[in-house]
């Protein structure tokens, strides 16, 4: 008989409001706009010692403040080859290159504004993103937790969610 054993984060307070635009396969891009986006988590690991996969008061902080780091900010990615970002001490300037070589540039005053090594904003990537964020505190925190799975999902409206979720050799 297998068995597993998992924890469920889905607070209401694991949100972020955030501007944002995708760029297409095309090459195109959209609108800059934003979102209210609502994260969960899940982690499915052995059982520690005192029986639980990961104690609650430690994790939901963890988790807490990757959102955080999303909220009221621009998310800008630093690997679109579309999209060239300069970040200086007080600004960020963003030059988007269409397929047509029209430009559109954009100065974001610096904290406004959050660089993210991914490709592009999409929910996809903003669960992987998340992800990363908690698997690196995690390491911290709990260096002794087994991981078997991670779960990250992002909902950009009610309804809609976007989802990332790795699994570990046991």
């Amino acid at each position: 008989m297998r068995q597993r054993y998992g924890i469920r984060l889905d607070k209401q307070y694991f949100n972020f409001g955030s501007a944002h635009f995708l760029i297409f396969a095309d090459g195109s891009r959209e609108e800059l706009h934003g979102h209210n986006y609502r994260a969960t988590l899940e982690l499915d690991a052995d059982l520690d010692p005192g029986h639980v996969v990961a104690d609650f008061i430690v994790v939901k902080p963890i988790f807490k403040q990757c959102c955080d780091a999303l909220d009221h900010r621009t998310l800008l990615p630093l690997l679109h080859p579309r999209l060239a970002v300069e970040a200086g001490e007080h600004q960020v300037h963003a030059r988007f290159t269409h397929p047509d070589g029209a430009v559109d540039d954009y100065v974001i005053p610096r904290r406004d504004v959050c660089l993210l090594h991914i490709a592009n904003t999409s929910s996809e990537l903003l669960a992987r993103w998340l992800a990363d964020q908690v698997l690196d505190r995690l390491r911290d925190r709990l260096p002794a937790l087994r991981l078997h799975r991670v779960q990250v999902s992002v909902q950009e409206s009610p309804g809609q969610s976007a989802i990332h979720e790795r699994f570990f050799d046991a």
